[in-house]
C-alpha cells in the first residue's frame, strides 16, 4: 500500500508539471491565471484539512506522549538530549549553508545596484523581535493558540498540562486514556486527509509553473542548483549520522519518510507531513512518548531546510549586490539566525519574514527579497522536505538513546518492545 501510494504522489507531481506546462505554453497569461486560481482551490482546501487536525493532534499526542514518562527526571532528560540535538543540528545546517554559498558563489557577478523603493510592503520584518518572540512563547488563550494554529503555544501548554498529569501520584488514568483516545482518533482522520494528498500535490504543482512556467529554474539555475547541492549535503550527513547511531534500521527508517517528505515538497509546508510523519515514525517502531514529545518541538525549533536557506540566501544577495561581509558579520548573522529562526512557522514563505529581519539588521539591501520570491516556492519545497527529514532523524537519535525504538508495527498502534 505504501509503495502504491508513493508511486501516486511521484505521478502526481510529473502530471502536475506537465499540464502547467500546457497551459502556460498554449494559454494566455489571463487564461493561465484564471486556471492556477481555480487549481489552488483544491490545494487550499487540502491545507485547511491539514490545519483542522494539527492543534488537537499535537495537544493529543504530546500531552498522552509526556504522560506516560516514568516522572519528571525523565521528561527533563529527553527535553535536554532533544535540544541538545536541535541546537547541533542547527549550527551544522547554518555553517553547512555558509560554506556552500561561498563555495559555489551564486550571487557573484551579478552586480546590482540597490533600489530602496521596491520592497516596501513586500515582507513585513517588524514581525520579528526578541520580546515578540518570547512573548509569543506562551499562550494568552489556549483557544486562540489552537483556534490559530499556533504550534509552538500549543506545545507549551501541552507541555505543562503533560508535566501535571505524569506528576500525579495515580497518573490520572481517566485523562491519559482520554488523550489516548484523541490521539488513536485524529490519526485515523489524518489517514483519511492523506488520501486525498496526490491531488493536492498535482494541483499545487500545476498552477505554480501555469504561471511561473519551466523558464524560472533557467533564470535562476545556478542560485536554485546550488541551494539543491548544499540541501544534498546536509541530507547525507543527516542519513550517515542516522545510521552511525541507530544502526542498520535507519535505511527502513528514510525509506519511511519517503512520502511525507514528498508532501512536504510537493506543498512546499513542512506543516502538512507533520500528521504522516508523526504516523510513519510510530509504524516503523519509534515509541509514542518520543515521537509524539519530538516531533511538536522540532517544527519550531528543529527546521534545519529553513536555517540553511537563510543563511544561503542572505548572503546570495549581499553577492548579488557586491556587498562584502566580513568574518566577524557572518559569524554575527549565524548567530541571530540561530535565535530569530526558533519558532519559525512551518509554513510557506515564513522564511521570507527571518530573512527580511536580518538583512534590515546588516543595512543589506531589502530588494534584495525580490530576487528570490520568483523561486522561493521552489526552494521551499526543498527546505521543507528537509526540514521533515530533520526531525525524523532528531525523533529516531532520541529514541535510540533513550532505548525507545521498538518492533515496527503496520497500523501505527504502539509499537510491542522488541
Amino acid at each position: 500500500m505504501n509503495k502504491i501510494f508513493t508511486a501516486f504522489i511521484v505521478g502526481a507531481m510529473v502530471l502536475g508539471v506537465l499540464v502547467g506546462w500546457g497551459v502556460n505554453h498554449f494559454l494566455t497569461p489571463e487564461q493561465a491565471k484564471g486556471v492556477a486560481e481555480n487549481l489552488t482551490i483544491v490545494t487550499d482546501v487540502f491545507l485547511r484539512l491539514i490545519k483542522m487536525i494539527i492543534a488537537p493532534l499535537v495537544f493529543s499526542t504530546l500531552v498522552a506522549g509526556i504522560a506516560h514518562m516514568e516522572d519528571a527526571a525523565s521528561i527533563g532528560r529527553v527535553g535536554i538530549k532533544t535540544m541538545g540535538w536541535f541546537i547541533s543540528a542547527s549550527i551544522v545546517s547554518l555553517l553547512i549553508g555558509l560554506f556552500m554559498v561561498h563555495l559555489i558563489q551564486p550571487g557573484a557577478g551579478m552586480g546590482l545596484v540597490q533600489d530602496p523603493s521596491t520592497i516596501a510592503g513586500a515582507v513585513d520584518a517588524t514581525k520579528l523581535t526578541l520580546k515578540e518572540f518570547v512573548t509569543h512563547l506562551v499562550p494568552k488563550s489556549i483557544v486562540e493558540a489552537m483556534a490559530n494554529n499556533e504550534i509552538l503555544q500549543i506545545v507549551v501548554f501541552s507541555i505543562f498540562v503533560g508535566t501535571a498529569v505524569s506528576s500525579l501520584d495515580d497518573k490520572a488514568p481517566a485523562v491519559t486514556a482520554l488523550v489516548d483516545q484523541i490521539a488513536s482518533i485524529m490519526l485515523k482522520v489524518t489517514g483519511y486527509v492523506m488520501k486525498t494528498a496526490p491531488l493536492a500535490i498535482f494541483a499545487a504543482l500545476a498552477a505554480t509553473v501555469a504561471t511561473q512556467g519551466l523558464s524560472v529554474l533557467a533564470d535562476y539555475a545556478k542560485f536554485v542548483l546550488g541551494f539543491y547541492a548544499s540541501l544534498g549535503v546536509l541530507w547525507a550527513l543527516l542519513s550517515a549520522l542516522l545510521i552511525l547511531i541507530v544502526g542498520k534500521r535507519a535505511i527502513n527508517l528514510l525509506r519511511a519518510v519517503r512520502q511525507p517528505a514528498l508532501l512536504a515538497f510537493a506543498t512546499a509546508s513542512s506543516e502538512a507531513a507533520y500528521p504522516r510523519t508523526l504516523e510513519e515514525l510510530q509504524k516503523f517502531g519509534l515509541s509514542r512518548r518520543i515521537s509524539s514529545f519530538v516531533l511538536p518541538l522540532g517544527y519550531s525549533f528543529n527546521l534545519d531546510g529553513s536555517m540553511m536557506y537563510c543563511t544561503f540566501a542572505v548572503l546570495f544577495i549581499a553577492q548579488a549586490y557586491g556587498i562584502e561581509m566580513s568574518i566577524g558579520q557572518q559569524i554575527t548573522m549565524l548567530l541571530l539566525l540561530m535565535v530569530t529562526s526558533k519558532g519559525m512557522a512551518g509554513v510557506p514563505r515564513a522564511s521570507l519574514v527571518v530573512i527580511a529581519a536580518t538583512l534590515a539588521y546588516f543595512d543589506l539591501p531589502e530588494a534584495g527579497l525580490l530576487l528570490i520570491l520568483g523561486v522561493d516556492h521552489l526552494l521551499d519545497m526543498g527546505r521543507s522536505a528537509t526540514n521533515v527529514l530533520g526531525n525524523s532523524v532528531a525523533a529516531a537519535v532520541v529514541a535510540k538513546w533513550e532505548g525507545q525504538i521498538e518492533e515496527p508495527t503496520e497500523d501505527g498502534a504502539s509499537p510491542k518492545p522488541a
